[in-house]
């Protein structure tokens, strides 16, 4: 019996072991991640980044001057500068954005390039005219409509029509708080008239797109040829379609249930729609009492990769300990049916070539789909298996046998892998099969016998 534990001693040793080195390859996935992310970054600083879009708004810069008794009882000039903003009634954007990648050694980056066409009607302007708060001279400019975006490097080209009227398109916005845009005059505007713009935009990002409904009603519609998109923001599409070769989708959102337009209003600063908005942040912080505040509302997708493989590696590790206990399980298993003994030490490389297998898979799905990949490092880790699995239990066919119940588990791997919603109702099912497999088979082992080096049968398995 002291054979037995003192095996048992050195097989959990061997396991604690391979631990280690299933660690070890998870650090290496992590460290992976984090260049994926630095050529992310790198990429978007060339280029463009995540986009945001915001507007078209109506704004009119005005000042109010007045006169006001010091404390030397002396009248001294006062200054108020302000600014008053006209949002649309409606607002109609419709966008086709298609896959634009850009790689940086090894890494793929997703971006998109494409139009998006805003339509904006406005069927009062009263909120341009100034009102006095000190009862002094008021002075206003011309009003102008600004468009806003995260990285104004990924405007491409852009048009601007007043009703038929085509008008001139300037760099900026003229405010503050939304620096990065465009803008173009409105001269000669009759306040008590109702407006009409359009705006044609040839756009560039990365990853993420979103747009704020800052509008009394607000409709968008997007569509792309990425077929795994991830719908963000606070608000999911009304509708949408995803297919092979893309998706459609559309929103409608009304004034009643946003605050977009009272955050637009009191300045606050684009929000941030991308992933890893600690690592990429280009969104301007808003400034004065709006210090660090950001509008909450938007309308977003992601152009998410479902197979990333440093996504799909690291889960495949977190399996990894699992399937070797169950591969250590299968030998113990095929050694007590055999009668042959097998030392530690082959526990050990056969634990290692399961291990290997994560390594292999990593390096390959770099360079290679993540199915095929994974086929190839199972492939090549199973024909070692039978190959040592032979010698190891004493004949060739009891190595295809060991080589088949390994290819079995990887096969479950890779189903657990690409079953999101159900892969731990998989996972359970195929841990209870195993456990069932396992007392069937050993349900008439003498295990008091085994120690002693006698007969793992007992007298009733004799009987039968």
């Amino acid at each position: 019996m002291k054979a037995l534990t003192w095996k048992l001693v050195i097989l959990t040793g061997v396991t604690v072991l391979l631990l280690i080195v299933l660690t070890r390859i998870g650090w290496l996935v992590s460290e992976r991640q984090e260049r994926q992310r630095g050529a992310e970054a790198g990429v978007a600083a060339a280029q463009a980044g995540p986009q945001v879009l915001l507007g078209p708004i109506v704004q009119r810069q005005c000042t109010e001057e007045w006169k006001a008794l010091d404390k030397d009882l002396t009248l001294t000039p006062q200054r108020r500068d302000f600014v008053l903003s006209a949002m649309p009634t409606e607002l109609s954007i419709d966008g086709a954005l298609a896959q634009e990648p850009r790689y940086r050694g090894l890494f793929k980056i997703n971006a998109y390039a494409g139009k998006v066409a805003l339509h904006a009607q406005w069927s009062s302007l009263a909120a341009l005219t100034p009102k006095a708060e000190r009862n002094g001279a008021l002075r206003c400019d011309e009003p102008h409509m600004m468009v806003a975006v995260s990285d104004s490097r990924g405007l491409r080209a852009v048009s601007v029509k007043r009703g038929d009227t085509p008008l001139v398109v300037a760099p900026g916005t003229l405010n503050d708080s939304y620096p990065r845009g465009l803008h173009a005059d409105l001269k000669g505007l009759a306040l008590d008239q109702p407006l009409t713009l359009s705006v044609n935009i040839d756009l560039v990002g990365m990853t993420d797109f979103g747009v704020v409904p800052a509008a009394s009603s607000t409709q968008v519609k997007l569509r792309s040829d990425w077929p795994h998109p991830s719908f963000g923001g606070r608000f999911l599409p009304a509708t949408s379609e995803v297919r092979p070769d893309g998706f459609e989708a559309s929103w409608l959102v009304t004034e009643l249930a946003t605050t977009a337009l009272r955050d637009v209003a009191a300045g606050r600063a684009l929000p941030t729609v991308d992933r890893d908005a600690e690592l990429v942040d280009y969104a301007v912080p808003a400034r004065g009492d709006n210090a660090g505040a950001r509008i909450t509302d938007t309308l977003a997708f992601s152009m998410v990769d479902p197979v990333n493989p440093y996504v799909m590696s690291d889960r495949a590790i977190k399996y990894g300990l699992l399937f070797i206990v169950l591969t250590f399980v299968s030998v113990g298993l095929l050694e007590l049916l055999a009668g042959r003994r097998v030392h530690p030490v082959q526990y050990l490389l056969v634990g290692l070539a399961m291990t290997l297998f994560f390594l292999l898979l990593l390096s390959l799905s770099e360079h290679l789909s993540f199915p095929l990949s994974y086929g190839i490092a199972a492939s090549a880790v199973v024909g070692l298996l039978v190959f040592y699995g032979g010698a190891m239990l004493g004949s060739a066919r009891r190595g295809l046998g060991f080589g088949a119940l390994v290819g079995t588990l990887y096969g479950a791997l890779f189903v657990l892998l690409n079953l999101e919603k159900a892969a731990l109702l998989v996972g359970a099912l195929l841990l209870f099969a195993v456990l069932a497999a396992v007392m069937t088979l050993t349900r008439r082992f003498d295990w008091y016998r085994l120690g002693l080096g006698g007969r793992m049968l007992d007298a009733t398995a004799r009987a039968d």
